[in-house]
Order: C-alpha cells, then sequence, then structure tokens
C-alpha cells in the first residue's frame, strides 16, 4: 500500500495505535471468549473504544496482535521502548501468514531496513499488497496452505 494510515485513540494514559495496512485480520483483539469486543468492535465506528476497559486488559491483548496493526505507548513513558530479548521463533499458522517472534530486520526491496520486535506476520500465499508483510488477502483468496 502506497499510503500508511495511523489513527491513535487515548484515554489519557496511554494511546492505541491502529495501522489499518497491516492488519491480517486475525480476531483476536475483540473475538471469542477472550476478545475484548467492549474495546474493539469492527460493527461500530470507530471501531475502538478505548474508555471500554482497564488500559492494563487493553495492553494485554495488544501484545496479542500477530501483525502489529494494533500496538500502544504509555503517555507518560520517557524511557526507550524495551525490545524483545528473546530467541526467534517462527510458526507457520494454518491457511495464513508464516509468524516470526522476537528481534529481527528486514531488508526491503528497495535496500532500506525495518526493525521489527514481538511478532511479525508475512505473506505466505503471494496475494499481499502489503508484501513481505501480510495484510489479510489469505482469508479473501480462500488460501489453503
Amino acid at each position: 500500500m502506497d499510503k500508511e494510515i495511523k489513527k491513535e485513540y487515548t484515554n489519557g494514559e496511554i494511546t492505541v495505535v491502529w495501522q489499518p495496512q497491516k492488519c491480517i485480520h486475525s480476531t483476536i483483539c475483540w473475538k471469542g471468549e477472550k476478545g475484548l469486543s467492549q474495546v474493539f468492535n469492527p460493527q461500530k465506528k470507530p471501531w475502538i473504544n478505548i474508555d471500554g476497559s482497564d488500559s492494563q486488559i487493553i495492553m494485554e491483548k495488544i501484545d496479542q496482535c500477530p501483525s502489529g496493526a494494533l500496538s500502544y505507548y504509555k503517555n507518560n513513558d520517557t524511557q526507550e521502548k524495551p525490545t524483545v530479548e528473546t530467541e526467534t521463533i517462527v510458526e507457520p499458522l494454518a491457511n495464513g501468514p508464516l509468524l516470526v517472534y522476537g528481534n529481527i530486520s528486514i531488508k526491503k526491496t528497495d535496500g532500506t531496513e525495518e526493525r521489527k520486535s514481538k511478532v511479525t506476520a508475512f505473506c505466505r500465499c503471494g496475494a499481499s499488497q502489503n508484501k513481505p508483510f501480510c495484510d489479510g488477502a489469505h482469508v479473501k483468496i480462500g488460501f489453503n496452505g
């Protein structure tokens, strides 16, 4: 995608950052018994209600986002953001992206490098418009692999 969209939602304590072009639509944030549908609800506009839960619970849920489309920062935190100090783990999701956990450097086709920590989702289906990252296109094309 050419245009990087970034939307921010704050409750004064934390700011949730949403980058829709990174979303792989895993539904971890809102669906199921452990989802936070009172905070993340794609049926509503805006779809993020930052006042729907406690900041700590929201941060814990965002930490589970496999694509990094959802992130957050503490508004009064002046310290440098910590990096993940762990071994790198690679996990292919059935019919979905390749998830890489840990600190990695990604060299893009234009020669620039991007550092990622936590979890990064890479496209396996070939249909992503945000390669090498997954954009959820595997769902639309019915990728099986």
